[in-house]
């Protein structure tokens, strides 16, 4: 349970007007344990998985901070561009009224309007590690202005093969800053980046264990049947409602939402052959429950956060034990139960 209301924490009205409109009270475990730490300015290392609520945990303080204290520009570092395009939603949510500008720096977009948009003075800039760079050696970002820097999923950047990326932007970054590292796991590379830039960090740890308790997981045998028409039995189900389905590769994904799609499963497919446009449009037609099945691969659904999936179906096998318990994570989300199916063999 929670020590804390919204409401007992020493942030601005503004910010309690906003989550009162959003019909936020009480705060997730995260949320109620790292934002009286953050408030103080301490350095934090947070232990959670996505679907925790840390996204809120860090955004409410520094915000805070940036309109009642003018402690400088918010830098967010995370995995991908749909997880910057989700912090900065909350952003915009939390921050209404409060004439606080944004801006996110991601890959996989034009950079033109990035450039033009930071001609103008933001309070936080979010972006992805590839990107961020390319617009600092341009001499189009610059980051002497940043105070605050929050490392998001910050194992999933070093999946991603982020780690030297990370160094070479905290290295530019003033000393005198606040920094904040959120992620699932602590590899020993995450460990080296917490001991060389964080300042007698406060560990924070809502991870209880790898899979969330209220995912019911299950294999599925397919005993040399067709995979697809034993997938499309379970998507025919009325239960399955919002479903996420991972394959193994980009194409193999493509050619299976397009094989699902003629046989009247309505689907979309999300993998890195796609355009920012067309995942951005794939993803909301699921969102808005315009298809039932979202079919992805691993990389493009990283940092995704979907509410209400009801069920996660591994179609093709993960890679690693990692993959695994990050794919099922998309459901069983807060307090909600979800189910995972692996097919096998």
């Amino acid at each position: 349970m929670p020590k804390h209301k919204f409401e007992d924490f020493a942030i601005d009205i503004s910010i309690k007007k906003n989550l009162e409109r959003k019909g936020y009270t009480k705060p997730t475990q995260i949320q109620d344990e790292a934002i009286p730490h953050i408030l103080e300015g301490r350095d934090i290392v947070g232990l959670a998985n996505t679907g925790t609520g840390k996204t809120a945990a860090f955004l409410l303080p520094l915000i805070n901070g940036v309109y009642t204290k003018k402690t400088g520009q918010i830098l967010v570092l995370t995995p991908t561009r749909e997880l910057a395009l989700q912090i900065e939603e909350e952003f915009t949510t939390f921050a209404r009224g409060m004439n606080l500008a944004s801006v996110v720096c991601v890959g996989g977009t034009p950079i033109t309007p990035q450039i033009r948009k930071l001609r103008n003075y933001n309070h936080i800039i979010i972006g992805t590690p590839g990107r961020v760079i390319d617009l600092m050696k341009r001499g189009r970002l610059k980051l002497e202005g940043v105070r605050s820097v929050v490392l998001d999923e910050a194992d999933r950047m070093l999946d991603m093969g982020f780690i030297n990326d990370m160094r070479f932007i905290l290295e530019r970054v003033p000393k005198d800053r606040h920094t904040l590292c959120f992620s699932a796991t602590m590899a020993p590379a995450i460990e080296a980046i917490v001991s060389d830039f964080l300042n007698d960090p406060v560990k924070v740890s809502v991870k209880t264990r790898d899979t969330a308790k209220n995912i019911d997981q299950d294999v599925v045998r397919i005993g040399g049947r067709d995979k697809v028409d034993i997938l499309i039995e379970h998507l025919t189900h009325d239960d399955f409602t919002r479903v996420m389905v991972f394959g193994r590769t980009k194409h193999g994904v493509e050619k299976l939402s397009k094989s699902l799609n003629k046989r009247n499963i309505r689907t979309e497919s999300i993998h890195g052959n796609k355009s920012h446009g067309q995942r951005q449009r794939a993803l909301k037609r699921f969102k808005d429950g315009e298809v039932t099945a979202l079919i992805a691969t691993d990389v493009a659904a990283r940092g995704l956060d979907i509410n209400d999936v009801t069920h996660v179906i591994n179609f093709d096998l993960p890679e690693t034990y990692d993959d695994y318990v990050h794919r099922i994570g998309r459901t069983g989300r807060g307090d909600k139960m979800g189910k995972a199916l692996t097919f096998v063999g």
